[in-house]
């Protein structure tokens, strides 16, 4: 067993060490060395007093960062971020996000105190808001990687993009495998960043019909979550994805699915493929395959479309472009 942990630990290097390899060719974990050294550390003071105060904080930041870069037209670009005005409509307003999305006011806060700190708008929205992420998991508990930095800021951002590419939480194996690759992303990646579940809640609104349409559930699990979640009205009261330990990033998720404790139908849906089903079991039982696969999955995410050198703009405010 000491022989394995060895050689788990020796591959979870390899994973970090190709993870900042993979990278788009004008990012850089250093784009900042020179220009504002001390941004990844005022960042992380912020996310740290965030998650510290409210730790679910942690789990809204880490899913900003994936409905930004999930987005194939914008990609990881700060497009998330954007308030809509009178004459344009964004994605806050996309079914997956409005009402449910959170955590903006602390990219404001992170955006103030590193504007402030580089005496000037330096750093992107979009990768505040990628570092932010990969602090919330570290502050949980979580691995951490090295960022890819150096995206710009987008000038727009798109409804209807969102609501087409964001992943249904109804969605069923195929769909979100088809989803995925359509990103980049394989069926490893799918089980991987799922794995993000272990932390955050979820709305009534998107488990209700799981819970009420005879779908095989542990018995117990089933009750607890009838009480909380009626099968009329309360849309926006929460359940954690991970009842065991919802406020740790940890591989309990995992155990979860094996339980038959999903609690989204497309958290369930991955013991459902022999890939996803072989996944869960590993990732239950060995958490340094999990934390490798994650890392490198989450590197595969962020390099998803970004803006460089000249595209797009470094905003002044992360809610509106200049």
């Amino acid at each position: 067993m000491a022989t394995f942990s060895r050689m788990v630990k020796m591959i979870l290097v390899m994973g970090f060490l190709l993870a900042t390899a993979v990278t788009s060719q004008q990012l850089s974990p250093s784009f900042y060395t020179n220009s504002c050294p001390q941004a990844l550390a005022v960042i992380r003071n912020v996310v740290s007093k965030a998650v510290a105060s409210e730790p679910r904080t942690g789990a809204s930041l880490l899913r900003l960062q994936f409905h930004d870069c999930f987005v194939n037209v914008q990609g990881c670009d700060g497009s998330v971020l954007l308030d809509d005005t009178p004459t344009f409509i964004g994605e806050k307003s996309a079914h997956p996000n409005m009402g449910s999305t959170r955590g903006f006011e602390v990219i404001d806060k992170i955006k103030t105190a590193v504007d402030a700190a580089c005496g000037r708008a330096v750093v992107s929205c979009a990768d505040i808001l990628a570092v932010a992420a990969r602090d919330s998991v570290v502050l949980l508990g979580g691995p951490s990687w090295s960022v890819q930095l150096g995206r710009r800021d987008s000038r727009t951002a798109s409804k209807d993009a969102a609501n087409h590419n964001l992943p249904s939480p109804a969605a069923y194996l195929a769909a979100l495998l088809t989803n995925f690759q359509s990103e980049g992303l394989d069926a490893q990646d799918l089980v991987a960043l799922s794995g993000a579940h272990t932390i955050g809640l979820a709305q009534c609104r998107f488990f209700r019909n799981r819970i009420y349409n005879g779908a095989s559930m542990n018995p117990l699990f089933l009750s607890s979550l009838q009480s909380s979640c009626p099968a009329a009205g309360g849309d926006d009261n929460t359940a954690p994805l991970d009842g065991l330990t919802p406020m740790s990033f940890d591989t309990a998720y995992y155990a979860n699915l094996l339980l038959n404790r999903g609690l989204l139908p497309s958290d369930q849906a991955l013991p459902d493929g022999d890939l996803t089903s072989r996944a869960v079991g590993q990732y239950s039982l060995v958490p340094l395959l999990f934390s490798l696969d994650f890392t490198r999955a989450m590197v595969k995410l962020g390099n998803i479309s970004p803006l460089t050198g000249t595209e797009g703009e470094i905003r002044q405010n992360c809610r509106k472009i200049n």
